[in-house]
């Protein structure tokens, strides 16, 4: 099992999952390259405008969303299924953000190996 990182609107590579909480802009509903929409692992709204505001705070950022995930509930129900989904096979965690290496994914992906996957 592999996990990398996408643009939403690069061509996808794989079973592609998006993890953004808002729809991408300029995609349609149907579209293919967004594959699967697993909107409730994605940051919190409030965290996500919490970074939009701070975005030269990364590392509040990551570890914020960290103890989010961790927090029983939707967003832990969601990251359990991503689990689920990266053991089954190959996984491309997909993001609308400019900089992916910016966005909620590196951090996603450094949980999913903090849980054996990746």
């Amino acid at each position: 099992m592999t996990i990398s990182i996408a643009r939403v609107y690069d061509p996808p590579n794989g079973n592609r999952v998006l993890v953004d909480r808002l729809w991408p802009r300029g995609i349609r509903k149907d579209d293919p390259r967004i594959g699967r929409w697993l909107k409730e692992v994605a940051p919190s709204s409030d965290l996500r405008k919490w970074y939009h505001a701070n975005t030269d705070q990364y590392d509040l950022f990551a570890e914020r969303y960290r103890d989010e995930l961790a927090t029983p509930g939707p967003q832990a129900d969601a990251l359990a299924e991503l689990v689920e989904l990266a053991k089954a096979g190959d996984v491309e965690i997909a993001t609308a953000m400019k900089d992916p290496d910016r966005s909620e994914v590196p951090t996603l992906v450094a949980v999913l190996a903090s849980l054996g996957v990746t």
